[in-house]
């Protein structure tokens, strides 16, 4: 196996190694923090390089899982233990800075650690660094003003997605085993469509916010990005809420999929094909068309609230972070150290009357209730969508062709994932093929309330019907 093999392995590859003590978490350690050093100038995924801590913790593990005392003072944490993972530059870490992309929060040093990264330093994952991020996570395209724009492995002249671009950057250029990222329109979902990895939201109360910088509380979700399905379900292992009577999700590893033949998927007759480029239209027609050579079955069912996520996420979306940035004293007080895109949009957040926020929150409440009796009433296990309708547009790209017509790039990339914030519900992001171009495209599954489970095995079902997977090559 060479340096680029091992980089590009998966979680479970290099946990084996380690406890066949082929490698160590020090070399491995040692070889993402030198392709860091090698490719971040080119792609900068990060603001933040955490190298010093990153071999501590490193150490930390290798003392941990190969003591030579012997094998009563060993300690295997799990399949995490000694993996180098990133965090998105808005989710809290003691003692090192978290800038959530803004030049506010440029010298900010948490005195605490979010829960999510507490869980899994837990689990013996190691931070290599702190991923660039839209500022303030209030954006798709991170091409973020105050630490430089983020730029896609497959074509350096693309924008990433966002916010959590960083993060989706640094994983399908091997120069971390996974991340995580925040995502309140799409904000993991859309970054991992257009970089070629996995990326899932789950559904509400599933992950802790909890020292998460705050965009959308009500729309706001946490979650991994890794290269695998399996590697996402090994991130999200440690982090997620279940009832007492759940099973592991570890147990959706080892049991991949019900049979495809059993599985039942819904494609919604409104909405998500409205606006499609054609290169994203054939890869999801050819996977559902593997899906149904499998067994799968397929139909079209109706949810027809769909139209009315947009405007209802923006109206719950644009005051609530606004009143955040009021609530810290930044706005509009410090309005000249926001760049022009977020300033901007703090700026609609004080012109949603309180009747549409409510009504907005109204919608919310029926969509959600919409979503879970459409699935329930049709029988369907997932629905089964693009996760943009679009591939990785050009890094200044505001406007996008899309058949005859231009549509705002912005608003083409939130459009499919705005449904699965608003209904509070899990959604998964799987390659799923290339344009002409050789850019990356994403198939989007959503599940019912506490589907999690499941949606991952589909998930890992779908992964078997993918093109042969690609590197890309910066």
């Amino acid at each position: 196996m060479t340096d680029t093999d091992l980089a590009f392995a998966s979680i479970e590859e290099v946990a084996r190694l380690y406890r066949k003590r082929k490698v160590s978490p020090v070399e491995v350690t040692k070889l993402m923090l030198d392709r860091i050093d090698q490719l971040n100038p080119k792609i900068n995924a990060y603001i933040t390089v955490t190298s010093e801590i990153a071999l501590a913790q490193a150490k930390r593990a290798e003392t941990e899982m190969f003591s030579p005392r012997g094998r009563k003072s060993r300690r295997d944490r799990g399949p995490l233990h000694g993996i180098p993972i990133s965090l998105k530059d808005n989710v809290y870490t003691k003692g090192i800075r978290t800038t959530a992309g803004s030049k506010i929060l440029k010298d900010f040093i948490p005195l605490h650690d979010a829960e999510a990264w507490a869980k899994l330093e837990e689990a013996g994952a190691i931070l290599v660094g702190k991923t660039n991020l839209h500022e303030f996570a209030y954006g798709v395209t991170t091409n973020n003003p105050h630490y430089g724009p983020t730029r896609n492995p497959w074509d350096l002249n693309r924008i990433p997605g966002g916010s959590s671009g960083g993060s989706a950057a640094a994983v399908a250029a091997g120069l971390c085993y996974g991340s995580i990222g925040t995502d309140t329109g799409g904000s993991i979902r859309i970054p991992s469509s257009l970089c070629g990895v996995v990326g899932v939201k789950p559904g509400i109360g599933r992950v802790s916010l909890e020292g998460v910088v705050p965009l959308s509380p009500r729309l706001d979700f946490v979650g991994p990005l890794a290269r695998t399905v399996a590697d996402t379900i090994l991130l999200l292992e440690p982090i997620f809420s279940r009832g007492k009577r759940e099973p592991s999700l570890l147990s959706t590893r080892k049991s991949p999929s019900r049979s495809s033949k059993r599985l039942k998927l819904g494609i919604p007759k409104e909405f998500f094909f409205d606006v499609i480029a054609g290169d994203v239209d054939v890869a999801f027609r050819n996977v559902i068309r593997g899906f149904e050579k499998q067994g799968a079955s397929v139909k079209e069912i109706s949810i027809s609230l769909l139209s009315e996520t947009e405007e209802a996420g923006n109206h719950i979306a644009w005051p609530e972070a606004t009143l955040y940035h009021q609530q810290a004293g930044w706005f509009p007080a410090r309005s000249a150290e926001y760049g022009e895109d977020v300033r901007s949009r703090l700026e609609m957040g004080t012109k949603v009357s309180a009747i549409a926020y409510l009504q907005a929150l109204a919608t919310r409440d029926k969509v959600i209730d919409q979503c879970h009796l459409a699935m329930a009433n049709a029988g369907v296990d997932a629905l089964v969508v693009p996760t943009t309708p679009i591939s990785a547009p050009l890094i200044g790209e505001e406007s996008t062709l899309v058949g005859k017509a231009n549509h705002v790039t912005r608003a083409l990339l939130l459009r499919l994932n705005r449904p699965a914030n608003l209904a509070g519900i899990p959604a998964i992001s799987v390659p799923c093929g290339f344009t002409s171009s050789g850019l990356p495209i994403g198939l989007q599954l959503i599940g019912a309330v506490g589907s999690e489970p499941l949606l991952l095995r589909i998930a890992q079902v779908a992964q078997t019907l993918m093109p042969v997977a690609r590197r890309p090559q910066v």
